[in-house]
């Protein structure tokens, strides 16, 4: 087991009321052959969140590194046979509560900056071309701004069941869209699709939600997939897969789509035996006597 500096995190302090986190995860893995993975398990460095502690238990070989999103990415040497990784990490939380912003006013595409304009492009998953005809017919007269990206949100939540192996690492907005069901990344990539034919940025964010003021979950804990659209010169969360607000999300990356924040990347064949994911908070320490 180890214990590193936070990659990429500032030891500033946060002011004012914070929550506090344990996130994490534990995979249980097994290859033919030595090789090497890519995972990104580790909450990503941004305001309003303190990395106070972390820790990796493996005997394999890893190193940290941001790509070129900014997400914080470990490099791990997979030894031949079973093996073993967890992480977890304890955090604070400012600002833990969904925004909701219904003013929020929609950027035209003239005007909108530079660095945002891949957001609205195409991309492995999320296809505006192709959906871009149904985008305009559903959703093209409706009120331009928070409005019909909620309006987005309703019908995607409506028009997709959740059916765990319902899709697989394949499945476009496009596909889940003609089936009618998906996981958490379907319900963000058709989302998003819709978006982007909008010309209104969106960009896939994946990370932990912990079960804070929802009703007692009927499947395990897993890692969730929702999105953020550019509205009024900011970033605003949505989740179609959810669609209600949400307490203490923790991001793990951003990206076009769930290409550039896969979860494992594995460079030969690897075999997820077992997995486990926890984000809650944690146990109050007990008054002394």
């Amino acid at each position: 087991m180890s214990e590193l500096e936070p990659l990429g995190y500032s030891p500033s302090p946060i002011a004012g009321e914070a929550i506090a986190l344990v996130v994490g995860c534990e995979f249980e893995l097994e290859t033919p052959q030595p090789l090497s993975a890519v995972i990104q398990v580790a909450p990503r460095p941004a305001p309003g969140v303190q990395l106070q502690r972390e820790r990796w238990d493996s005997d394999a070989r890893h190193h940290g590194y941001l790509d070129a999103y900014g997400n914080r990415c470990e490099r791990i040497s997979v030894p031949e046979g079973r093996s073993r990784l967890a992480y977890e990490a304890e955090l604070l939380l400012a600002d833990s509560a969904q925004r909701i912003e219904p003013s929020a006013r929609e950027v035209p595409a003239a005007s909108l900056p530079d660095e945002v304009l891949s957001y609205v492009m195409p991309s492995r998953f999320c296809l505006p071309d192709e959906l871009g005809h149904e985008a305009w017919q559903r959703f093209g007269s409706l009120p331009p701004g928070w409005t019909r990206v909620q309006a987005i949100v309703d019908f995607v939540h409506a028009h997709l069941e959740f059916v765990p192996g319902a899709s697989n690492p394949w499945t476009t907005a496009a596909d889940a869209h003609r089936a009618g069901q998906g996981v958490c990344r379907d319900f963000a990539h058709l989302a998003i699709t819709f978006c982007r034919a909008l010309n209104i940025p969106a960009r896939y964010v994946f990370g932990y939600i912990p079960d804070i003021g929802v009703p007692e979950p009927l499947e395990a804990m897993d890692f969730a997939a929702w999105f953020e659209a550019y509205l009024d010169g900011e970033w605003h969360t949505f989740d179609a897969r959810n669609n209600i607000p949400r307490v203490g999300r923790v991001v793990v990356g951003r990206g076009r789509d769930a290409v550039d924040v896969a979860l494992i990347t594995s460079f030969g064949p690897l075999t997820l035996t077992g997995f486990r994911v926890r984000a809650e908070q944690p146990d109050p320490v007990p008054a002394a006597s």
